[in-house]
């Protein structure tokens, strides 16, 4: 009989893993169960080009619909609402049955919501699918008050796209600085700047704890009594796992499906990739959690191959990236846990330098904006744990190509 893989959730981590899987040699069916009316598509442009209106849903696609008929990798519309691990066994919304001989979970993430009062007026946005940036997009209105509560990257992202399309942006931050969680003081101060510059209001140290409007939103309430006026308001405070699923079929989660190095789970017919998983990272020594395409396509990769029997370790450097107006910052690497911030460039006034981030003398990460080569040197060094001599690197007049020569 023919051996069937089911994949749930059409994610970038399944973009991978269904061809993945032909490559690796099987010859079974492949179903992909998505609970959206598309094809597996590029997230990261959503509260960038896509909110813009710079891309179109279509240009969005990761492969062409031809890609996966030609490898026979079919799709279906639907929402898993159980796994049955001895009978091998889906159920969906609709009660419909699915039986698999492996599994893949790459159900991803879904966005953190907010519970204040009026949180559940009209006008307010998340960003995670199509339909949330349609939804934002289907509201701008020029010269009219846009709000965001969250000044992490999906936040600052989306403040760029909105001052675009000409809309008066507030970004209010709890934290005492925005990006305070991913990066240092510095780049902080630098996106403070640069948002500045392009007319957004950046607010930090503000709670909000109410929206008011009738129907629809109409002004965002803070903590110190501080009150804003909001034609729109887009959250941006977080994601969370999708786990309940596995949890609820005896999967080990904790902060994530639990992985090995393999994207194997404590079931044998079970692989999981992607933002929903939680890995032992050896090159940082401790269990991560990442949400990122990077990550999702190669635990994808990996996930393939042990459903083929092949053991390919998962350990690849974590990466991201972040594209706010005219400029791309790229991250190698993860800076928790650094002693020390070299900057090579001029992060005061220009709008291109790189920030290395070291513990105990050993570069862990680097933040690049507009520096592409400094971004891969970085990964070089960092990868292959080389060493480097602090003073030339931020010496701008020596090339990066000779960094590394003695």
């Amino acid at each position: 009989m023919t051996k069937k893989c089911i994949i749930i959730g059409a994610s970038h981590a399944a973009a991978q893993l269904a061809p993945s899987l032909r490559q690796g040699g099987w010859e079974g069916d492949i179903l992909v169960v998505g609970d959206e009316p598309y094809l597996p598509y590029h997230r990261p442009p959503l509260s960038k080009a896509f909110l813009a209106g710079e891309k179109t849903v279509d240009s969005l696609a990761i492969r062409p619909e031809a890609f996966y008929e030609n490898n026979n990798i079919q799709f279906m519309v639907g929402r898993v609402t159980a796994i049955d691990r001895d009978t091998k066994t889906l159920t969906l919304t609709d009660g419909q049955e699915l039986s698999y001989d492996k599994l893949a979970l790459c159900m991803g993430s879904r966005v953190r919501k907010v519970s204040l009062p009026g949180s559940e007026l009209q006008g307010i946005h998340y960003v995670r699918n199509i339909a949330d940036a349609e939804g934002i997009r289907s509201q701008v209105t020029e010269g009219e008050h846009a709000v965001i509560v969250g000044g992490g990257y999906i936040g600052l992202e989306t403040a760029s796209a909105l001052r675009k399309l000409g809309m008066k942006v507030l970004v209010l931050e709890m934290a005492s600085r925005i990006l305070q969680r991913v990066t240092a003081p510095e780049l902080s101060e630098f996106y403070t700047r640069i948002h500045t510059e392009k007319g957004v209001d950046v607010r930090t140290d503000m709670s909000v704890v109410s929206i008011t409007g009738d129907t629809h939103c109409e002004k965002v309430i803070c903590a110190d009594g501080s009150v804003f006026p909001a034609d729109l308001v887009v959250v941006g405070v977080g994601v969370l796992p999708n786990v309940e699923l596995a949890e609820d079929a005896g999967i080990t989660v904790n902060n994530g499906i639990v992985v090995n190095e393999f994207c194997c789970t404590n079931d044998d017919n079970i692989v999981a990739a992607g933002d929903c998983t939680n890995h032992f990272n050896k090159r940082y020594d401790r269990r991560i959690r990442l949400e990122s395409v990077p990550n999702a396509s190669e635990q994808g990769k990996t996930a393939a191959a042990s459903i083929c029997g092949v053991k390919k370790e998962y350990n690849s450097l974590p990466w991201f990236w972040s594209d706010q107006y005219d400029l791309k910052l790229q991250i190698a690497g993860l800076s928790q846990g650094y002693d020390q911030v070299l900057i090579r460039g001029d992060n005061f006034t220009s709008r291109s330098f790189a920030a290395f981030y070291f513990k105990d003398e050993k570069l862990i990460s680097a933040d690049c904006v507009n520096r592409p080569q400094e971004f891969m040197l970085s990964k070089k060094i960092i990868s292959q744990k080389l060493e480097i001599d602090l003073k030339r690197l931020v010496d701008e007049s020596i090339p990066v190509k000779e960094l590394l020569q003695c």
